[in-house]
């Protein structure tokens, strides 16, 4: 069994003060070679954008981008033509292939938005965009693995599920305190946990709020809440 801790406090982190982001791996300005992405997740922002402000148009290119609001609401407008507002219970994911440019702001004047950015490796370059769109409920993670993203182009998704170009799937999570949970690895694949809020334990190890983990050559995890706690796990290849 391998296990690494990903410490909150050790993540890599900008403050621009429209945008304060904590980097769990290597982004922008912070590189780390030793924190360059976990397997096909190269990724993970906890982005909180102040009120009327955001990320004017850019563009990305061979990249799957998934972002999970935690709290807000999130203006996005893209180049495929698609254009909302998310908010909590929101997840979009955007396959950037061939090239897309979007642009994201908080959609309110006063309160912040918070959301995780998470970007995974596509399994290979030179697809065409794609946008997808889909809202899961508090109730919907109430104690329980709630999937969010899987693989596209291998049959019929679980309902509600969006697509990636990529063998990753994507699960989220509302724990109570004393919850429990159970989550079976099929061989040779592994896991990272992110802890967005509260305190649990995985396989014996303690996180609390902001903390990732990466376990290894494992056949089951363990998830117990010490703490009500809002936790993404992905299951890759």
């Amino acid at each position: 069994m391998t296990i690494s801790l990903r410490p909150a406090e050790a993540r890599g982190h900008a403050n621009h003060g429209w945008l304060d982001s904590h980097h769990s791996f290597s982004f922008a300005n912070y590189y780390d070679p030793a924190h360059m992405g976990f397997r096909n997740l190269r990724v993970i922002n906890e982005d909180v954008v102040s009120g009327g402000a955001g990320f004017p148009t850019h563009g990305h290119r061979d990249m799957e981008i998934v972002s999970y609001v935690v709290r807000g609401a999130l203006a996005h407008r893209d180049s495929t033509g698609s254009e909302g507002v998310l908010r909590r219970g929101d997840v979009q994911a955007m396959s950037a292939g061939t090239g897309v440019r979007h642009s994201e702001f908080n959609s309110s004047r006063t309160e912040d938005v918070c959301f995780l950015q998470i970007w995974i490796m596509p399994a290979r370059a030179g697809l065409p965009p794609a946008y997808g769109q889909a809202h899961f409920s508090d109730g919907a993670k109430h104690n329980t693995l709630c999937l969010l993203a899987a693989p596209a182009g291998a049959g019929i998704l679980p309902a509600g599920a969006l697509p990636l170009n990529q063998d990753a799937r994507v699960y989220a999570s509302l724990l109570d305190a004393g919850a429990s949970l159970r989550h079976t690895l099929a061989p040779g694949r592994g896991v990272w946990v992110q802890l967005i809020d509260g305190a649990i334990t995985i396989n014996g190890r303690e996180l609390t709020a902001g903390d990732g983990i990466a376990l290894e050559d494992v056949t089951e995890i363990g998830i117990n809440a010490s703490k009500a706690a809002e936790l993404l796990l992905f299951d890759l290849a």
